[in-house]
C-alpha cells in the first residue's frame, strides 16, 4: 500500500514531467529560427535584420509580460495558466503557417511571447523551485533543462523530418510550422488533466487574512524590494546576453565554413536543443557536487567562455573554411555552446542560496525573468545589424567580441553575488 510520502512523490514527478513536456515545446514557434533560419529567409522573405527585429519586438512584449506575471503567478493556479498558454501557442502557430505579411508576423511573434513568457515560464519556474528542497535546486533545474532539451530535440527533429519528407520547400515549411502548433495543443490538454491545482494563500507577510488580490500585490512589493533577487537576475542577464550570440553560429558556419544545406537544420537543433541534454545534468552536478554553489559554477563558466572565445577569435577561419573543414568549425562552436548551457541550466538555483522566501517565489521568478530575458529586446537586433552592416568575417568578429564583453561583466557580477551569498549564509548560521 502506498504511503502518503509515496503519493506526494508521485504527484511531484507527474507535475515535473508535465512541466518538462510543456517547456520543451512552448518556445518552438517563437524560436522557429533555431532549426529553420535559412528556410525562413528563403521562403518567408526575411532578412537578418527583420528576423532580429521580430525577436527584439517579441522581447519587448515579454518584458511587459513578465511585469504582469509578477502579479499573476501568485494569483492564478498553474492548472489554469499552463494549459491556457500551450493552447494559445498552438492557435498562433496556425496563423504563422499562412506566411503572413511582416506586420502580422510581428504581431504573431508578440502573441507567442505573451503565451510563453507571461503565462507559462514564470509559472513553471515557481513550480519547479517549490518541488525541490534547497539541496536539490541545482539538480532539479538541471534535470528540467536536460528533459526540456530531450523534448526540444525530439520535436525539432520531428519538424525537420516533416520539412525534408515533403520536399524542403515552402509547403513543407508550412507543414513543419503546423506540426509545431499541434504538439503544444495536445500537451496543453494533457496538462489540464494531470496538474494539481495550486493552493492560493490569501494571507499577508504577518499571517493576516486578506483578499487574494491583496496577497498577490504584497508579494509583488516584497519581491521588488528584495536586493538579492535583483542581484541574481543581473548575474544571469549576462549569461543570456552570451547565449543570444549562439544563434549566429548558424550563419557563421554557413557563410564562412560552407556548412552543407542538409546539415544546417540538424546543427541548429543540436546547438539550441541537444546541448541542453548535455549542459543540464552537467550544470546541475557541477553546481551541487563540485562548486557547491550555482553562483560559483556560473562564475567559472564565464571565465571559461572568455578564454574559449578569445582563442576562437585567433583562429584563421577564412582559411579553414575554404578548406572545407566545416566539421572543425561545428565542433568548436558546439563545445562553446555546451559551456553556456551548463550555466543556463542553473539560472534560477541561486534564489535559494540568497534565501529568497518561498512565499514570494512566483513574484521572485517573474521579476528575475523580466531582467534575465531583457536581452531578447535588443540582443538579436544588435547582433543581426552587425552582420548586415559588416558582411563576412568582420561582422562575426564583432559579434564574438561583444559576447566576450558580456562574459567579463558576468564575472564581476558573479563575484559580488557570491559575496552576498556568504553574507546570507553567515546571517542564517547566527540566527
Amino acid at each position: 500500500m502506498k504511503t502518503i510520502a509515496d503519493n506526494r512523490q508521485s504527484k511531484k514527478w507527474i507535475s515535473f514531467g508535465t512541466l518538462v513536456l510543456g517547456a520543451g515545446t512552448i518556445y518552438k514557434l517563437g524560436c522557429l529560427k533555431d532549426a529553420f533560419y535559412v528556410p525562413m529567409q528563403e521562403f518567408m522573405g526575411l532578412s537578418h535584420t527583420q528576423i532580429g527585429t521580430a525577436m527584439s519586438v517579441a522581447g519587448l512584449i515579454s518584458t511587459f509580460g513578465f511585469l504582469i506575471s509578477i502579479y499573476l503567478t501568485d494569483r492564478v493556479s498553474k492548472k489554469v495558466m499552463i494549459p491556457m498558454s500551450l493552447m494559445g501557442i498552438g492557435l498562433l502557430g496556425i496563423g504563422l503557417s499562412t506566411f503572413p505579411p511582416y506586420w502580422l508576423f510581428l504581431l504573431i511573434n508578440c502573441g507567442l511571447a505573451v503565451c510563453a513568457d507571461m503565462l507559462y515560464w514564470p509559472t513553471m519556474l515557481k513550480t519547479v523551485r517549490l518541488l525541490g528542497s534547497e539541496e536539490e535546486q541545482g539538480r532539479m533545474f538541471g534535470i528540467m533543462e536536460a528533459g526540456r532539451g530531450l523534448v526540444d530535440t525530439v520535436i525539432a527533429f520531428g519538424a525537420l523530418g516533416v520539412f525534408a519528407l515533403l520536399g524542403s520547400n515552402a509547403a513543407s515549411l508550412k507543414a513543419a510550422i503546423l506540426f509545431y502548433s499541434a504538439v503544444p495543443m495536445v500537451i496543453g490538454i494533457i496538462a489540464y488533466f494531470l496538474l494539481e491545482p495550486d493552493e492560493i494563500k490569501a494571507v499577508n507577510a504577518a499571517g493576516e487574512k486578506v483578499s487574494r488580490n491583496k496577497a498577490a500585490m504584497d508579494n509583488v512589493m516584497l519581491a521588488l524590494k528584495n536586493r538579492n533577487i535583483w542581484l541574481v537576475s543581473f548575474n544571469v542577464f549576462s549569461v543570456y546576453c552570451v547565449y543570444c550570440g549562439l544563434t549566429y553560429f548558424i550563419p557563421f558556419l554557413t557563410q564562412i565554413y560552407f556548412l552543407p544545406a542538409t546539415a544546417v537544420g540538424m546543427y541548429g537543433i543540436i546547438n539550441q536543443y541537444g546541448l541542453k541534454m548535455v549542459g543540464g545534468p552537467i550544470g546541475g552536478f557541477m553546481s551541487d557536487k563540485v562548486h557547491k554553489s550555482s553562483a560559483k559554477h556560473i562564475r567559472a563558466g564565464f571565465v571559461v567562455c572568455i578564454i574559449a572565445m578569445a582563442l576562437f577569435l585567433m583562429v584563421p577561419h577564412e582559411s579553414l573554411g575554404q578548406g572545407g573543414n566545416w566539421i572543425i568549425g561545428a565542433a568548436c562552436t558546439l563545445a562553446f555552446g555546451a559551456i553556456v548551457f551548463t550555466m543556463r541550466a542553473v539560472f534560477f538555483a541561486p534564489m535559494d542560496e540568497v534565501r529568497v522566501p518561498k512565499e514570494i517565489t512566483g513574484a521572485a521568478m517573474s521579476l528575475a525573468s523580466l531582467v534575465i530575458y531583457l536581452p531578447n529586446a535588443f540582443a538579436y537586433v544588435m547582433y543581426g545589424s552587425f552582420l548586415d552592416r559588416y558582411p563576412g568575417m568582420a561582422g562575426f568578429r564583432i559579434v564574438f567580441s561583444v559576447m566576450i564583453g558580456w562574459a567579463v561583466i558576468g564575472v564581476g557580477v558573479s563575484t559580488f553575488l557570491i559575496h552576498r551569498i556568504k553574507k546570507c549564509q553567515a546571517a542564517a548560521k547566527a540566527e
